[in-house]
């Protein structure tokens, strides 16, 4: 028995890895800068403000690392604000569940005011019940604490509750803490997909072939 669902939306229910993974590079030729061509992979495990840094010394930027910090966060917030569309079949899955009575909440690392405005432009906030952040929760996923509190306020236990994810590390300890764990595939995003296929009761190329798995367990 399903009686709940916790979606991740950076890759899941929104189509947004892609900004994450050149966002430096984006800030650069903004700033009439030509990247190297392995930024992304200098920058991917950087904090962004160690990133800045690093931006400033290579770069030979003429600004400081707090101003190039800032005109990145305002790239990220106008990308979320008005850039950042729905990922395919994600309002499909959404009313679907809606209407089989499954209540549904949200799990992510990325700032609540930038995910809320793109849910809200792309008609996918109003499915949510309720958006869980990991810095309001105060640890990471690697940590189950933020599933296991969208858990509490559905109602649901971990058996009962989907976990929709994209990356195999936030996969894993759902799946972990007992979670029905949903592998979602995202071109930018998890390298290891295989990881991703095989950790998840189910693995997605497409939110809609969710709709199809549904109906098959309600068929057994």
């Amino acid at each position: 028995m399903i009686r709940g669902a916790i979606f991740d939306l950076d890759g899941v229910l929104l189509d947004s890895m892609a900004i994450w993974n050149d966002l430096g590079a984006r800030y650069l030729l903004k700033q009439g800068v030509r990247p190297e061509p392995e930024l992304r992979e200098v920058l991917f495990s950087m904090s962004m403000e160690q990133g800045a840094e690093y931006m400033k010394q290579q770069y030979h930027l003429d600004k400081s690392s707090e101003e190039i910090l800032d005109g990145i966060q305002e790239m990220l917030q106008d990308f979320y604000f008005y850039e950042v569309q729905a990922k395919v079949g994600a309002k499909e899955l959404l009313t679907f569940l809606q209407e089989k009575g499954i209540p549904m909440t949200a799990a992510t690392s990325s700032p609540r005011e930038h995910v809320t405005r793109a849910l809200k432009r792309n008609g996918l906030l109003e499915f949510l019940k309720r958006i869980d952040t990991t810095s309001e929760v105060g640890e990471s996923k690697h940590s189950p604490l933020i599933y296991q509190r969208g858990a509490e306020f559905l109602g649901s236990r971990p058996e009962e509750t989907l976990v929709f994810e994209d990356s195999l590390y936030a996969l894993q300890t759902a799946k972990k803490a007992g979670f029905r764990a949903i592998g979602v595939y995202d071109s930018e995003g998890e390298t290891n997909q295989a990881g991703v296929e095989e950790t998840g009761e189910v693995y997605l190329n497409n939110l809609k072939e969710f709709i199809r798995y549904y109906k098959k367990l309600e068929s057994e």
